[in-house]
């Protein structure tokens, strides 16, 4: 569901942006307001160890509290450009708002900076002056490999889900994952992450009274209440949630390795059927959104030129055939390098899953060898049995034609092509004079050629 909500997103945002659209609230420091993610934990303890907790008292986020706050943020997928200025401004902005600390729900395969990236991102995290560092590696099922274990290493308190994974660590001889990855519970064993925390307030409700970088952390309300079963129920703090602008999750979310290939590849098969159709239209604008994005992802992601040039390889192939009207050689070597390219399309352990690749190669061919000379047929379909019966016919210029372009014959639109030495103008009307396959030899309704001799 998150990845259908994200995908409808990102064609709203990109459509918008290709007609120099961007709706209020879209900029890289939005933000907006959120529900806590606690589910109640009560037991008879106190406050200071492992307190029972319920709701917090959630804020929007450009509020400031009259009371104490934590921040808390989410990270999500690669750690790229997107989440480390969200990092960093986090850090920036709890500490200019008075926050108690700045909590960070992690759940990453690793991260895509490059080196002056992750300086700045250490430097921040580094700084005297910021607020404490909290990481919670959650909920079960997360993970924090590679270089997004940077993040764990540098907070000052970690936390995690028992059925979490960390590791394997970028630095060969780091100690604590001579094994490679290891679990939540070992993270605990071995002194890695602080404290066990199912769910994420459970571990802000243990942070209340505990001192770190020289502030007491309250997380928890003073006054305590009684549940229905007679159990003390002492309620969490103030948090303030922050997240990502929508234009910031565009960009974060066209790094997904699997949506990298399918906009890289849908938008080249929709500028190939607008280059064969003519014009400049819905599917021109679709193509260009989705080439954008994918060449973005290219940029960030850890791309393998290889792979790029056999989808470029691929693409050429399926309109070599889609000129000649049916599938023969060249579709045969497009699909292949289609799928082989997919597969070899990113380096460092970076990976389009192969269910993924059969379901995108899928459609593309089926658009590229059916759906597509089908379309093409049917928009340059004339009234007319037997196209030799045009020669001769007067009709319309579309569009310039110097010496390639567009006219309408009969009420329908045409590619077509003149002599160089008689280009024609928008509106100027035309006379077929030969055909070629789907494209028109026309000239100048009143004797182009003399007129050029003489």
């Amino acid at each position: 569901m998150a990845l259908r909500r994200r995908l409808l997103m990102l064609i709203v945002v990109a459509l918008g942006a290709l007609a120099g659209f961007v709706p209020a609230g879209l900029s890289a420091t939005a933000t907006t307001t959120a529900t806590a993610p606690v589910t109640p934990v009560t037991t008879p303890s106190t406050p200071a160890t492992r307190p029972g907790t319920s709701q917090p008292s959630v804020v929007k986020s450009n509020d400031r509290p009259d009371g104490p706050f934590v921040d808390i943020i989410e990270v999500t997928g690669w750690v790229d450009p997107v989440n480390a200025r969200f990092i960093r401004n986090s850090l920036a902005k709890a500490k200019r708002d008075g926050a108690q600390a700045l909590v960070v729900q992690l759940d990453s395969p690793g991260s895509l900076l490059n080196g002056d990236q992750q300086q700045r991102l250490e430097s921040a995290i580094a700084s005297p002056g910021r607020v404490p560092l909290l990481v919670w590696v959650g909920p079960n099922g997360a993970r924090a490999r590679r270089g997004a274990l940077s993040l764990v290493t540098s907070a000052d308190v970690v936390a995690v889900a028992g059925e979490t994974n960390l590791g394997p660590s970028l630095l060969a001889k780091d100690p604590q994952f001579s094994d490679g990855e290891i679990s939540g519970k070992e993270a605990l064993k071995r002194g890695i992450a602080q404290f066990d925390a199912p769910i994420l307030g459970e571990f802000i409700g243990q942070l209340d009274g505990r001192t770190i970088r020289g502030t007491l952390l309250e997380t928890a309300a003073q006054e305590s209440a009684t549940n229905k079963k007679g159990r003390s129920e002492i309620p969490l703090g103030t948090v303030r949630f922050q997240q990502l602008g929508l234009l910031d999750q565009l960009l974060h979310t066209a790094t997904n390795p699997g949506l990298v290939f399918l906009f890289f590849a849908l938008g080249l098969a929709l500028m190939v059927f607008e280059f064969y159709t003519g014009g400049v239209g819905l599917a021109a604008g679709i193509g260009l959104a989705c080439f954008v994005l994918g060449v973005y992802g290219l940029g960030i992601l850890p791309t393998s030129p290889v792979g790029v040039g056999l989808i470029l390889l691929a693409f050429l192939g399926f309109a070599i055939d889609v000129q000649s009207g049916q599938p023969r050689f060249w579709t045969g070597l497009g699909s292949i390098s289609l799928v082989v390219g997919s597969l070899l399309l990113f380096n460092d352990g970076v990976r389009v899953p192969l269910w993924w690749v059969g379901i995108v190669a899928a459609m593309v061919i089926t658009f590229m060898v059916g759906g597509m000379p089908t379309m093409i047929r049917t928009r340059f379909a004339t009234p007319t049995i037997g196209r030799e019966s045009m020669i001769g016919e007067v009709g319309t210029a579309k569009t310039a034609i110097s010496p390639d372009g567009v006219v309408e014959v009969r009420g329908a639109p045409w590619k077509a092509r003149t002599n160089r030495a008689t280009p024609l103008a928008l509106g100027e009307a035309i006379r077929v004079a030969s055909i070629d396959g789907l494209v028109l030899e026309v000239e100048p309704l009143e004797g182009a050629a003399k007129q050029h001799r003489g």
